[in-house]
């Protein structure tokens, strides 16, 4: 695997390929991230990753100077998992100046749920990950449905901007008892990760019974009552209409999403129903 750090060296690398295939990552690589990369691979004639901490989606509270920088063991994984390229650029080369530039998405789906609880998350996405597909150029690129709201903000971005990208959405990875890999699982600590799976349960035990056809509002009232007794502080425990992230119609498909604190660690979860 070659690493590359500036975006004239990964431009001369790729410039004989014609369908890069790229997995776009914070870096505090973890299997999941590992999945997604495999994934990727028959999917293009080279397999490219990204590790770039984003100061542009962190708030000005959030975990930005302490977000785990772990580039050796990073690239060690990817090339375990059968990357060809790593593009690990330093934030003066990817913002080289002031990003006055930026995309703003949406806000009927980006002022939502993340959205509402963290506010211009988005538009620091969209602007990352416009920048780094304008970089690479990828044919495809694969992005983790643990982040289902990103996923479905950046595919409408892709779309709208007709860029001739494919976004593919890779599953969802769990450690056994179900807990949703994350790099931020590695903040709990060896209480809070025993705990940590209940939002997976609570999560399940919603889709179960919005399956079974009980309506939405008491089901979303008792999950985040059931987190709360648990010690947790639960920003959203919702269903919503997969297309949009809206409000659900009879017949539609759904997604439950939520998001909690447990501790001062932050987890998201999601399954589709």
């Amino acid at each position: 695997m070659h690493i590359v750090h500036t975006i004239a060296e990964l431009r001369d690398r790729l410039a004989r390929f014609q369908r890069p295939a790229f997995v776009p990552t914070m870096g505090n690589l973890h299997e999941g991230h590992m999945a997604l990369v495999r994934q990727a691979k028959p999917l293009g004639d080279v397999t490219v990753a990204s590790v770039f901490v984003n100061r542009l989606q962190f708030l000005p509270h959030e975990d930005f100077d302490t977000y785990p920088r772990t580039l050796a063991a990073d690239a060690a994984k990817l090339a375990g998992a059968g990357c060809d390229l790593l593009f690990a650029p330093s934030e003066g080369e990817l913002y080289p100046g002031p990003q006055t530039f930026r995309i703003v998405p949406d806000p009927a789906i980006a002022d939502i749920l993340e959205g509402h609880f963290r506010p211009g998350f988005f538009t620091g996405v969209c602007t990352v990950v416009m920048k780094l597909l304008q970089c690479v150029q990828p044919r495809v690129a694969v992005f983790g449905k643990k982040d289902y709201q990103q996923l479905m903000v950046i595919r409408r971005m892709v779309r709208q901007f007709a860029l001739p990208t494919e976004i593919v959405a890779g599953e969802t990875q769990r450690a056994a008892d179900g807990l949703a890999l994350s790099s931020r699982n590695g903040y709990l600590s060896a209480q809070e990760r025993q705990e940590a799976v209940s939002l997976h349960r609570v999560l399940t035990l919603m889709a179960q019974r919005a399956r079974a056809g009980e309506a939405h509002a008491p089901i979303e009232s008792e999950a985040i009552e059931t987190l709360r007794q648990r010690g947790w502080k639960p920003d959203y425990l919702l269903l919503r209409r997969r297309l949009d992230l809206q409000q659900p119609a009879a017949g539609d498909d759904l997604v439950v999403l939520g998001a909690a604190r447990l501790g001062e660690t932050r987890l998201i979860d999601n399954i589709e129903v």
